[in-house]
């Protein structure tokens, strides 16, 4: 979302425990990369492992020069790459019928946005229909800026308008080609689709028909419309999609002193300032109290099948979900890794209870609602534990607030508080290394350390004024699902020019901040994406970094090198490649940011025009080889 950081949610004021000492940021272990071992039977259609192309590079590592800092309203990509833009905000997806040009005046109605790509692109998968020549994208739209969606911006209000930014926010899923060297958006496709903050939906798991989940509209709590904020995604081993509602309690008008659990959410009087509640009652939490514990769920999408209904899988828990990665035990148990993108807020992982069984999405449909979901504590010592949120264990009683299961994952913020779980610098994306079995996230910033009341430095966020971020490394003991991990840090971003000791960081090769999107090819090179706050952008710290970039790591050595720069505004967000890892797909999102975006549409064309000369449009960008080659080496 639009990252002022100075204005993010802190709403953690649990007592838990605070450690001081620091670890040691130097420590790293050799890795080995790539998608395979145990995932490679049940990921064949969306795994990179051993596909043609890959095997003589698996082992090359990073083979590009590093490009140089950008401040230019472009993409940059090292010699002998390619780019191309495909899908851009308001081209039609490709519904029959609907087909809707896009307009560079904001003009667009609801119902033309609705059969349009949405705003702001973020996480984003591929899924192949023919190999690498055709295949699906699906992708999050996360948030709107309304003064870019309309044409006059906010200086008038309705329910159209409300209506038009509901359906420039959720899900996308296109059709693709790879035709003569370049990619092509097929329209109309039978498999395109736009899932908004209107799509009916369905809630699973335990917290599904719970009474902290019914409202007047559903009595029964077991059906939602809509979703919203949706950041990070993750793929499922049977071919599914998981979208993640992130900054979710911003969209709800709140009452002027909320109770206790809506003060521990965020939830405050006018929200975020989107105003939908003035035309949209269900975001008014003063009159539907229980409507915004119906988001901030992991929602799972079958994009094969352009009929079926999402489902908010609860029992991976409540949170501002950033993504949710998932690995696979030794026993065909699917595990999922998320973080939780606000200031001291936790890491989570979900085992399930049965294996994956073959046979797609429709066999594994309820795989995802029985398990247990654990909350991570990281340790001084290096180890740390996962400690499970199960109601009747240690705190979690109807003494202390939780009557249920149900309840317990709907309050997960108030039950990793009261375990005792480590709260971290901005856990956001989550990347697995199968081979090695290491777990890698992106912790963006925190500068709240110590401040009003919050904890100082501990071991795992060591940083006290942490403007640049880091990544943390672990590996949970035996499997996936083991309740013991032993961690280290994989980098402290920074600049080693920089005069400010926590600002310097430890990288070796090229200077980065604020890390957020981050994956691991087929070849096992790691690839992160920065999202630099616009607001902070070439001011104190992060003032010689330039735009926000999409950089390869050698997990093996610690290489870094700079691989993408955006345009200016943007943040870099969300990439996937094709199985023979020779077209990586990566998307930029809100070029042009400034601060006055939603009341004045001609502020961020100050800054950007990108891609096409008129109003800033986020976008997806093909990256590929010249020769044809596979991307990275």
């Amino acid at each position: 979302m639009a990252k002022d950081f100075s204005t993010m949610e802190d709403s953690n004021r649990s007592g838990n425990a605070s450690l001081h000492e620091l670890s040691d940021p130097t420590r790293r272990n050799v890795l080995r990369g790539g998608l395979g071992g145990v995932l490679a039977s049940l990921l064949a259609p969306l795994s990179l492992s051993g596909c043609a192309g890959l095997s003589e590079a698996r082992r090359s590592g990073i083979g590009f020069a590093s490009i140089p800092v950008s401040t230019a309203d472009t993409v940059s990509v090292p010699a002998g790459y390619t780019t191309q833009v495909i899908a851009a905000w308001g081209e039609p997806v490709g519904l029959a019928g609907a087909m809707p040009a896009w307009r560079d005046d904001g003009g667009h109605s609801a119902a033309e946005q609705a059969a349009q790509m949405g705003m702001h692109h973020d996480g984003i998968h591929y899924f192949a229909l023919d190999g690498s020549q055709r295949g699906l994208l699906v992708m999050n739209h996360e948030y709107t800026d309304d003064g870019l969606l309309h044409a006059d911006g906010m200086k008038t209000w309705s329910a159209e308008k409300v209506a038009k930014a509901q359906a420039a926010h959720g899900v996308a899923v296109i059709e693709v080609q790879l035709q003569d060297g370049r990619w092509q958006h097929v329209r109309p496709s039978r498999h395109a689709r736009r899932i908004t903050a209107s799509t009916p939906m369905q809630l699973g798991g335990p917290a599904a028909g719970h009474a902290l989940m019914k409202t007047a509209a559903d009595p029964d709590g077991r059906r939602v419309l809509g979703t919203f904020n949706n950041c990070g995604s993750g793929i499922t081993p049977w071919g599914t999609y998981l979208t993640c509602e992130e900054n979710f309690i911003g969209y709800f008008h709140g009452p002027e002193r909320p109770d206790a659990h809506g003060r521990r959410w965020g939830l405050k009087k006018d929200g975020s300032g989107y105003r939908w509640h003035e035309h949209d009652e269900r975001f008014d939490a003063t009159r539907h109290p229980n409507e915004p514990n119906r988001h901030g769920w992991v929602v799972e999408i079958d994009p094969l099948d352009p009929a079926s209904t999402p489902i908010k899988r609860t029992a991976l828990g409540r949170a501002a979900h950033e993504g949710a990665t998932v690995a696979l035990t030794k026993d065909g148990r699917a595990v999922v890794y998320s973080g939780e993108d606000a200031r001291f807020e936790y890491i989570y992982k979900f085992v399930s209870r049965d294996a994956v069984k073959p046979g797609g999405a429709k066999a594994n449909a309820e795989l995802l609602d029985h398990g247990t979901l654990y909350v991570a504590r990281f340790d001084a010592d290096g180890s740390g534990r996962w400690l499970p949120l199960r109601h009747g264990e240690g705190p979690l009683t109807a003494a202390n607030g939780f009557a249920d299961q149900g309840e317990v994952l709907i309050k997960s913020r108030q039950a990793s508080g009261l375990l005792g779980a480590t709260k971290m610098d901005r856990p956001e994306w989550i990347a697995i290394d199968t081979a090695s079995r290491d777990v890698y996230c992106t912790l963006t910033n925190n500068t709240n350390r110590g401040a009003d009341k919050q904890p100082a430095i501990d071991p795992a966020n060591p940083r006290s004024d942490n403007t640049m971020g880091h990544i943390i490394r672990w590996r949970d003991d035996g499997d996936f699902d083991g309740t013991g991990l032993r961690w280290s840090h994989f980098v402290l971003a920074g600049d080693t020019q920089n005069a400010r000791a926590d600002a310097k960081g430890n990288i070796n090769g090229d200077a980065f901040g604020c890390p957020d999107g981050l994956w691991i090819d087929g070849r096992g090179v790691m690839w992160i994406q920065t999202d630099m706050s616009t607001s902070a952008m070439g001011k104190g710290d992060l003032a010689k970094l330039g735009n926000n970039v999409m950089l390869a790591a050698d997990p093996a050595t610690g290489a870094i090198r700079r691989f993408l720069s955006g345009p200016s505004g943007c943040e870099v967000t969300g990439v996937t490649a094709t199985p023979d890892g020779k077209t990586l797909f990566v998307n930029i999102q809100h070029p042009g940011e400034s601060p006055s975006e939603r009341s004045d549409p001609a502020a961020p064309t100050k800054f950007s025009r990108w891609p096409d000369g008129g109003r800033p449009r986020s976008a997806t960008v093909v990256v590929r080889r010249v020769d044809g080659g596979v991307v990275g080496t």
